[in-house]
């Protein structure tokens, strides 16, 4: 079904078949049981696949399969900050459960913007994972992939405000690096495109809160930090996962 519906989830399956974890993400008990899995299946495989050692350099540099065609490789990243530090631009409860456990953890909050990137591209991932097999998903294992997808953006971009305002030397570096503004960008028009095409299923791959997100991401501040960082203008009508 992904090689008609969505070929690169079935170019990131062949590409980590042989991943020993595999079968312990994948339910194999019934077709529904096994499409609402994939949504935990791919986000971990996505992990598997950027964070291999042959292309990922902990806090130095990293790699992103973004589809069949498209992997970004040797990714720049300087280190950075603890991620924790955005906590306090986040002025609601929206995303509280994944912010429990991503900032205010005492081991994952330390993680900088490796550990940002690296869950922000597994979380989108799996977006596509459920959309593309919808009517076989009953909203429980995949019933906040919307949500999930929506948060890492969300801390994406106030990373770079926090960067921006709080650590301008570090601001710079990262702002210099090429392959690490492409992938800034990539990454929100992918999340804007699959956040669109997913939103007709929100109950069953997220709740509403996922499209309340998304609209603080489309803040003025939050807008303007990333046509600053990226150098491209983006838009924020009907067309979000599109440049200006």
């Amino acid at each position: 079904m992904y090689k008609r519906r969505w070929p690169s989830g079935e170019a990131l399956a062949i590409a980590q078949a042989k991943d020993k974890y595999w079968d312990q993400f994948v339910n194999k008990r019934n077709f529904e049981g096994f499409a609402e899995s994939m949504m935990v299946a791919i986000h971990e495989e996505t992990h598997m696949w950027d964070l291999d050692p042959s292309r990922t350099r902990w806090d130095v540099h990293i790699a992103a399969w973004i589809n069949a065609g498209q992997q970004a490789l040797t990714v720049p990243v300087h280190g950075g900050f603890p991620r924790k530090e955005i906590l306090p631009l986040i002025k609601d409860s929206l995303s509280s459960s994944m912010d429990d456990i991503y900032l205010r953890d005492r081991t994952q909050g330390e993680y900088r913007l490796q550990g940002v990137l690296a869950e922000q591209n597994a979380g989108l991932t799996g977006l596509p994972a459920v959309t593309v097999v919808q009517e076989y998903i009953k909203g429980v294992g995949a019933g906040n992939a919307r949500d999930i997808a929506a948060t890492n953006l969300r801390y994406l971009l106030l990373y770079l405000r926090v960067a921006k305002d709080k650590h301008p030397d570090y601001w710079t570096r990262i702002k210099a690096e090429p392959k690490l503004r492409d992938l800034v960008l990539t990454q929100f028009l992918r999340t804007a495109y699959w956040l669109e095409k997913s939103a007709p299923y929100t109950g069953k791959l997220g709740s509403r809160d996922a499209d309340k997100i998304t609209a603080t991401n489309y803040a003025p501040e939050n807008i303007a930090v990333l046509e600053e960082f990226t150098g491209r203008k983006v838009r924020v009508d009907a067309q979000k996962h599109c440049t200006a």
